[in-house]
């Protein structure tokens, strides 16, 4: 694909993988990296999932495939990156974006089942693809690692109690990846959306839930998908070559509050 993005934002060349991309935030991600010059792996967790996106990236003019990936499932972890190496040789890029949050309510109600499946994608997904792609990355001469973690890492949110937690976990291993992947050329990243108008966040955008949100927020409206791709990109690009190790937070100043 031929780009004409500034050198500062220009990503020829490079192999970018981004979790749950079929839709939402990740699907804007993977399409504004494609525009930038990017081939771009979409991985979602039913076969067939990003069809639709890889179809319009390429009527577009970009490079993409699709691959299936449930992180929450190590197997399909090792999978994905067997197939990464073997196909591509290398990884410059990784999203961390797929997440869940099966339980809605109070804390203390928090069943086993949905605090495992909560933990075992949003934390230990996170957390061994992050490592696949470091080691890929640091024989390569470095890459970028960005995680798509929520502004409940900062504010929990209420009735999303485990979420919440999973998310501070993603900054923290946002940091702590930092640290050790400087040396290696890798930098390692954290978003932080504010209420972003997404499948994930269905619940939220409904009748007076959406009034209660929209009222703490400055800019008074959940953010589009779209709106979350500006800041990976400039995480992704050599625009941020001095930057590692922070959460960036895009929440039309909910935090700020």
């Amino acid at each position: 694909m031929t780009t004409s993005a500034s050198p500062e934002f220009n990503l020829l060349g490079k192999i970018a993988l981004i979790t749950g991309a079929s839709r939402g935030i990740g699907a804007a991600i993977a399409t504004s990296l494609a525009a930038h010059g990017a081939h771009v792996i979409l991985a979602a967790r039913k076969p067939g999932g990003c069809a639709e996106v890889v179809s319009e990236i390429a009527e577009a003019g970009g490079s993409a495939e699709e691959h299936s990936c449930h992180i929450g499932d190590m197997a399909q972890i090792e999978k994905i990156f067997a197939h990464i190496r073997e196909t591509h040789g290398r990884i410059d890029i990784l999203i961390n974006n797929a997440a869940t949050n099966p339980y809605y309510g109070p804390i203390q109600d928090t069943d086993l089942g949905a605090f495992q499946k909560t933990l075992d994608v949003n934390v230990r997904g996170y957390f061994f693809m992050s490592a696949a792609a470091m080691k890929i990355m640091a024989t390569h001469g470095g890459g970028v690692i960005v995680n798509v973690a929520s502004v409940n890492a900062v504010v929990p949110g209420l009735l999303q109690g485990i979420y919440s937690i999973t998310k501070a976990a993603v900054v923290g291993m946002t940091k702590a990846f930092a640290r050790e992947g400087a040396p290696m050329g890798v930098r390692v990243n954290a978003l932080l959306p504010g209420l972003t108008a997404t499948k994930l966040a269905g619940a939220l955008l409904e009748g007076e839930l959406r009034e209660q949100w929209e009222a703490k927020i400055p800019m008074a409206r959940p953010a589009q998908p779209s709106e979350m791709a500006g800041a990976v990109l400039y995480l992704v690009s050599p625009a941020a070559s001095y930057t590692t190790g922070v959460s960036l937070n895009v929440d039309g100043g909910f935090l700020v509050t």
